[in-house]
């Protein structure tokens, strides 16, 4: 029996109406079996079902216990974790996330699951329109999108109108799509530093961090714009001035 849909005020729930819709979120996905795959923010179990048709090894997490009761009645071989998203334990080994997050929490959720400590695999989340565009770095960039560009690459996969969430949201969402790089263009070890040095950059200007001179001289090999500023570099332009200046030191 399907879980009926009690979104609580507050907490951005919006459902997804139609099956449907996340079979085919699920396939764009790239979801193979046997893999191990969160559904967090799982909801009334539209993706949890769509991923169990799929194959994965799914764990579906939420917060609200009546939905959780009705997720363990649905699905009584699925692990169905009753958990905060900003809490939950990731698993130790490689994963993925298929998930509609709750729009009230989308940038903390990611925050956890782009700690490149954190064995993430790929996801495909999705999020309201506007913060969707914002974290896969369209223009112009921001400081978390380069920050996480080092260790994965971030796009916007597909628009999705309002209509069909229940209840509707006051605007359109998107899938973030979440790929892990196979060669980070910063080391894991690094990224203290190299947060560091991407906050400066971005608060006090390129040439805070990188020499005038030497700053010229990498334009053309980064294929950077004269004058350019913080927000107009993608992931690998920041991550190539940051080698050059660890290589000067």
């Amino acid at each position: 029996m399907a879980v009926r849909p009690r979104p609580r005020r507050g907490r951005g729930q919006h459902f997804l109406r139609s099956s449907k819709l996340a079979a085919e979120l699920v396939r764009a996905a790239r979801v193979q079996p046997g893999d191990l795959v969160l559904d967090l923010g799982a909801g009334t179990g539209a993706l949890t079902a769509a991923l169990i048709q799929r194959g994965a090894s799914v764990v579906a997490v939420e917060i609200d216990t009546e939905l959780v009761a009705g997720l363990r009645r649905r699905f009584p071989d699925v692990r169905i974790v009753e958990d905060d998203l900003l809490r939950v334990p990731f698993p130790r080994e490689r994963f993925k996330v298929v998930a509609n997050l709750p729009f009230g929490c989308g940038t903390a959720v990611l925050r956890r699951l782009l700690d490149p400590r954190v064995p993430l695999d790929g996801a495909d989340v999705i999020l309201d329109w506007g913060l969707a565009t914002k974290r896969a770095s369209v223009w112009p960039g921001t400081q978390l999108s380069s920050y996480w560009g080092a260790w994965f690459e971030l796009s916007v996969a597909r628009r999705l109108p309002r209509s069909v969430f229940a209840p509707p949201p006051s605007v359109d969402a998107g899938v973030l799509r979440i790929v892990r790089r196979a060669d980070a263009l910063v080391p894991t070890s690094e990224r203290a530093v190299y947060e560091a040095f991407l906050v400066r950059g971005y608060r006090e200007g390129l040439r805070s961090v990188v020499p005038p001179r030497r700053l010229k001289r990498l334009e053309a090999e980064l294929g950077l714009a004269r004058q350019a500023r913080p927000r107009d570099l993608d992931a690998a332009q920041w991550a190539g001035l940051w080698r050059a200046v660890r290589q000067s030191v």
